[in-house]
């Protein structure tokens, strides 16, 4: 009977050590759900040969068209060995606060003495009372940190994710600026040997050839930036997508940005949107735990006391005869130098940090939002201001003045000086449109709970200013 009692409450025991746990595949489900508007479900870890040559085929297949922002984002979900190696610490932080909600091992001690003709064998069977007692308490903070990790593992792939979407703009709009220079470089090399070859003939002054070749020794230098430029922003691409050398052989990229779209999302729509921002859950999970963990810290920074059953055996070698004395064991550490004050002291200041951290966060997300939907806005309204006003406006200067220049009634430097701004005003219009699509992406950022800060990088000089600068 005494058997079965304490069989029992073994079992009792055990089965309270089984609350807190965490699983693969769940925990992926789970995170394919919360980021879903960013990776459209398609997160996997690979755990074997099989499942990473799985991935290396859909990789492959990526890279047979020119990448768009969205194959991007797939790509490297399933290329990256860097991104695999965040799923996985993610993955190791939720078994680990899954582990903080267990019980410790009991402990089973055995002791063989001999004194004069008789042997004394003892056998001890401890465990932490306290631990046993603050359970309930612990259980439910592992429950509350498998959480926090595994919204902690949304918000990096979503910054894995921003990262990726930003190498890419960046990477086009290098390239589209390279193909421009290209086409500036061949028409000002074109003009400076026209220039040398009417020079020669008498046609055109030294100033006006040198003039010439002035231009095309900017165009030569734009040009030179201009790839360099965009072979940094590609390898910077290449090491974000995890590319080997095979692959970068491979990679090919679109000839210039995406069209502007035709509407803009409104204000109250982004509202709605924002929700359930990742880093209000974080904060307030963040309060949950430490709320529930100060409760079973405060319990056990007054006392710790172990309980343990004893059974020995003792045999009196001389008599043969043969005893076995059984009981139970407390050892209680007392507090006799230290109260726990300064440590309780410490749980409530923490409880107040993570409290305050939950206020401060909440209040800044319409900061935040308000923030990015006005870069939104802006870029967009500028971008569409360059494509609409802007760049046609230059394209008719362009030809009036060549008519200009044709029928000589202006000269050779107020042509060049017109096709500087031109280029300048070309290259700002690329920038512009860069720059709505990096404020999009910082807005869907922000809007999951991961904002993230965009300047509007503009020339200081307005397009009206740069044109009235030649003339």
């Amino acid at each position: 009977m005494r058997t079965l009692r304490y069989t029992a409450i073994a079992l009792a025991i055990a089965g309270l050590t089984g609350c807190a746990t965490v699983n693969m595949d769940q925990s992926m489900a789970n995170l394919n759900e919360t980021t879903a508007s960013m990776t459209e479900k398609k997160v996997v870890l690979a755990l074997n040969d099989e499942q990473r040559n799985q991935l290396r085929a859909q990789a492959d297949e990526l890279l047979k068209t020119p990448l768009g922002l969205n194959s991007t984002v797939e790509l490297m979900l399933v290329n990256s060995p860097e991104f695999q190696a965040l799923l996985a610490r993610g993955y190791s932080e939720s078994a680990l606060a899954a582990q903080s909600g267990r019980i410790p091992n009991p402990i089973f001690n055995f002791e063989r003495i001999t004194v004069g003709d008789e042997l004394e064998i003892g056998r001890l069977f401890s465990f932490g009372l306290l631990d046993l007692i603050t359970l309930p308490w612990r259980q439910q903070a592992a429950t509350f940190r498998i959480e926090r990790a595994q919204l902690q593992l949304a918000g990096d792939v979503i910054g894995q994710v921003a990262q990726a979407r930003s190498a890419w703009v960046d990477a086009v709009v290098a390239l589209q600026k390279q193909q421009y220079a290209e086409q500036v470089f061949e028409n000002a090399q074109a003009s400076a040997e026209l220039a040398k070859r009417m020079e020669e003939v008498g046609n055109f002054t030294i100033i006006q050839r040198i003039r010439q070749q002035m231009f095309y020794s900017d165009a030569a230098l734009g040009l030179a930036m201009a790839r360099q430029e965009a072979t940094s922003t590609r390898e910077k691409l290449v090491r974000v997508l995890g590319l080997d050398a095979q692959q970068f052989e491979e990679l090919k990229l679109p000839d210039r940005l995406p069209d502007l779209p035709a509407t803009v999302k409104k204000p109250e729509e982004v509202s709605k949107q924002a929700t359930s921002r990742l880093d209000v859950q974080m904060a307030k999970q963040a309060y949950d735990a430490a709320l529930k963990v100060s409760g079973a810290e405060t319990v056990s920074s007054f006392v710790d006391i172990e309980a343990g059953i004893r059974r020995d055996s003792v045999f009196d070698r001389d008599s043969g005869s043969k005893t076995n004395p059984k009981g139970f064991e407390l050892d209680i550490r007392l507090p006799l130098f230290d109260w726990g004050g300064l440590r309780r002291d410490a749980l409530s200041a923490e409880l107040l940090a993570k409290a305050n951290t939950l206020e401060a966060v909440m209040r800044n997300v319409d900061s935040n939002l308000r923030e990015s939907y006005t870069n939104y806005r802006t870029a967009y309204d500028i971008a569409k201001h360059y494509q609409t006003e802007v760049v046609p406006m230059l394209d008719t200067l362009a030809e009036q003045n060549t008519l200009r220049y044709n029928g000589m009634l202006i000269g050779t430097f107020e042509l060049l000086a017109d096709s500087r701004n031109q280029v300048r005003s070309i290259e700002s219009s690329i920038d512009a449109s860069a720059n709505f699509l990096r404020a999009q992406l910082a807005l869907d950022a922000a809007l999951m709970g991961s904002p993230s800060n965009v300047k509007l990088s503009m020339g200081t000089q307005s397009p009206a200013a740069e044109a009235a600068a030649g003339h």
